[in-house]
Order: structure tokens, then sequence, then C-alpha cells
């Protein structure tokens, strides 16, 4: 009975003891820093890593860059503003330009058309020959181009004049061909030729050489006056001229005709 219970006290090869399991573990061995201190350390170190790098981020965002966040905060409420206002000096500029071109147009136009209104109205003119007096040198339609600033005509210039020939005090442009200037004296002989100062004067451009007297109202020999001009048409027997309407005054020449553009075949 004794022996029975000694054997129950004593423990089984299946029962560990936990003084056996002490007696087997290393002296050397440190519960407190292989089971407890390790696990803090590395819950230390994660914790670190994580500080670290939100601390890194923050400091990115709050060290390394306040002075351009200052920048941009100060900068952003003033860009569509500044951005209205260059668009505005634009268009300005783009009127104002606008503006001098026009201007600057409107000079060259006023020039232009003055420049225009001197050279055709006071230097230079342009008429058509309106009858066949002036055949075969000048056909009828022809365009006539005339100085206007040459009234001073000599012997055998083609004219452009102003003359009341029916007497009704109505003028009428008229084309001739000056032979005899101031101060000449103008006959027109027995045999229908034409004489100035003494001399015949030979005319064989003409389509009729003969000239031939008209009417009453101019008395041969004339002598002419300071300023006055014989002037006779090339084709003597359609042309009217000095033979009907007496010498041409200076006041009442126009122009010397320079040059023609022919418009009768057009």
């Amino acid at each position: 009975m004794a022996e029975e219970d000694r054997n129950k006290m004593q423990p089984t090869s299946s029962e560990v003891t936990l003084e056996e399991i002490l007696a087997s573990v290393p002296e050397s061995t440190n519960f407190d820093e292989d089971f407890c201190s390790e696990p803090d350390d590395d819950h230390e170190d994660v914790s670190d890593e994580l500080e670290d790098d939100a601390s890194e981020d923050f400091g990115d965002d709050f060290e390394e860059d306040p002075e351009e966040d200052s920048e941009d905060a100060a900068k952003a409420p003033s860009d569509e503003p500044e951005g209205d206002a260059e668009a505005l000096a634009k268009e300005l500029a783009d009127a104002e330009k606008g503006m001098k071109n026009a201007h600057r147009f409107l000079i060259y136009l006023v020039v232009f058309l003055f420049v225009v209104w001197i050279l055709f109205f006071k230097i230079i003119g342009i008429t058509h020959m309106p009858s066949e007096g002036m055949e075969p040198r000048i056909d009828a339609g022809d365009l006539l181009v005339f100085y206007r600033l040459d009234r001073d005509a000599e012997f055998d210039d083609v004219i452009i004049f102003e003359k009341d020939v029916d007497g009704t005090g109505r003028e009428t442009m008229m084309v001739g061909r000056v032979v005899a200037a101031p101060g000449d004296t103008v006959d027109i002989n027995e045999n229908n030729r034409l004489v100035v100062n003494g001399n015949a004067i030979v005319e064989s451009s003409l389509l009729r050489v003969e000239t031939i007297r008209r009417g009453e109202r101019v008395q041969y020999p004339l002598t002419l006056g300071e300023d006055e001009y014989f002037v006779l048409s090339d084709n003597r027997t359609a042309g009217v001229d000095s033979r009907y309407f007496g010498p041409v005054k200076k006041k009442d020449i126009l122009g010397t005709v320079i040059t023609l553009i022919r418009r009768n075949k057009l």
C-alpha cells in the first residue's frame, strides 16, 4: 500500500514538471530580454521608421517649400486679374494700332486725291476731239491730253480753247492750230493761200491746202494784239476757226495739246 502511494507521488514520463523545464533552460537566458524586450524593440523600430517618414513628408511640406507656398498663395488670387489686365492692354494696343492705321490711310487718301485734283484739274487736262475739223492729224473722238499751265502758244501748236462761236454768249470748247502769234499780220490772198507777215505758209500736211475766207467778221490783213492768236483748223473746209470768229484771246486758251489717244478704231 505504501509502495503504491509512492508510485503515485512520482511523476510519470509523460508529465513534465515546471522545475524540469526551468532546469533545462540555460541560466544565461534572460526571459525579459528574449521574449519581452524584442517585440518592444521591433515595435519601437517600426514606430521610429513611421515617425521618420512622417517627419520627412511633413518636413518637406513645411520646411522645404514655405517660400514657394507663400509665393503661390500670393500669386493665386492675382492670376486672373493680371490675365484680364494683359488682355485689356492688348485690346487697347490693337485698337490704338487700328486707329493709327485708319488715320494713316485717310491721310494717304486725302493726299492722293489732292494730287489727282492738282494733276488733272490744274496741270493736266483730258478732252475729246468733238469734230472732224483737225483731220487728218486728229480724228473725231480721239482723246487729247493737254498741258494747262502752258498758255504761251507758239506757231504750229495745237491748243484747246473756249470761244463764243454763234454770238449767244455760250462758250464752246474747241481745238485748233496756231498759225500766227501776237504781233503777227495775217492775210489770205486771192489764191486762197495763208500769208503771215508777207510770207505764204507752206502747209503740205493739210487735207485741204486752200484756205478760203469765211464771212465778213474778219477784215484782212489782220494784225494781232499782244494777247491774240490766229487759230485755224487742219481741215480748212469742214473746220470752224478764226476765219469765222476772229482771233483767240490768251485768256480763252485752256492749254496746249501734248499727246493724244486714238479711239476711232476701238
